[in-house]
């Protein structure tokens, strides 16, 4: 009878109230089937090459392996490829966090074209931007005559590379910041300014706090990217076997030659890697998740 406050108990007698239909419940048949088909996908496509770069990686013996992850060249990207995230992924933390303080804290005219920019790395292919590195700082580029004057060397070399990867990697940590921080709102710092504390102050024990997941989150998927960057590495690294080549870079060199048991070694060590950054993202990205319902559900 509740269910027609507005009208007589004799019109509704008969009537079966009405009942709450949920729009997800479909038949079992349709779930079991999307689920086998997300299982097959994830299997052909994540688990069976994961798996066999680990299997040919061991198919010829400890001995083998040890010696291709030992080797000088192996050895030397893989230094190279930790230099060139070392340098990175705290340029794009800096970067990031100011990005996402400007976006979520200020209104400024231009703040679309920013966040645009931000995600231009996204919407560009790595290789057209180690392109533009090499039509920039190359021997026949704008400034190739000027820093050949002074004997300076960016392309071919370690500040090319360690340039291409900043830019393929600075919109990860801003984009797991801008969102949280604005959902935070204003009223936070706005009390400790009232409060008089000074704007290092608010940042350090208001806003740090408050986005520290997701800023690691950040820093975790932009240091995943730069570790695996190989397009735009590629293009500026010039190939030089122990001194430009990064690890994957190293692997193709490995497989082109023919050594394939080797390119799967040293492509075991990024798929460690992966696993392990894989494992950290899902424990933050938990840490995020509850961060994001707590600012949400405050009444602040």
């Amino acid at each position: 009878m509740d269910a027609y406050p507005d009208l007589p108990p004799s019109a509704v007698q008969g009537v079966a109230p009405p009942h709450r239909v949920n729009a997800t419940a479909e038949p079992v048949w349709v779930r079991r089937s999307l689920i086998a088909v997300a299982l097959l996908f994830m299997g052909l496509f994540l688990f069976v090459p994961l798996a066999t770069v680990f299997i040919e990686a061991f198919k010829k013996g400890l001995g083998v392996y040890w010696a291709a992850i030992s080797d000088p060249d192996a050895l030397s990207a893989l230094k190279l490829t930790l230099i060139a995230a070392l340098i990175a992924v705290p340029l794009n933390l800096v970067f990031g966090v100011a990005a996402a303080w400007t976006i979520a804290k200020f209104e400024f005219r231009g703040k679309s074209v920013l966040l645009t920019l931000i995600d231009l790395p996204f919407s560009v292919s790595p290789v057209i931007s180690g392109l533009i590195y090499v039509l920039v700082f190359g021997l026949q580029g704008w400034l190739g005559e000027s820093l050949r004057d002074h004997d300076l060397k960016v392309i071919f070399a370690v500040p090319g590379i360690v340039l291409a990867t900043v830019f393929v990697t600075f919109p990860f940590v801003a984009r797991e910041l801008i969102p949280l921080m604005q959902v935070q709102g204003l009223e936070q710092e706005e009390a400790a300014r009232v409060l008089g504390a000074s704007g290092w102050q608010i940042f350090s024990r208001v806003t740090l706090p408050n986005i520290r997941w997701a800023l690691l989150y950040g820093v975790i998927l932009c240091n995943a990217r730069a570790m695996g960057e190989f397009g735009a590495v590629s293009v500026v690294s010039g190939h030089i076997r122990g001194e430009t080549n990064t690890l994957p870079l190293h692997i193709e060199i490995l497989y082109n030659e023919y050594q394939f048991a080797a390119a799967f070694a040293v492509a075991s060590l990024l798929a460690v890697l992966a696993l392990v950054t894989l494992v950290l993202k899902y424990a933050v990205e938990q840490r995020v998740k509850a961060q994001m319902r707590s600012a949400s559900s405050d009444p602040a």
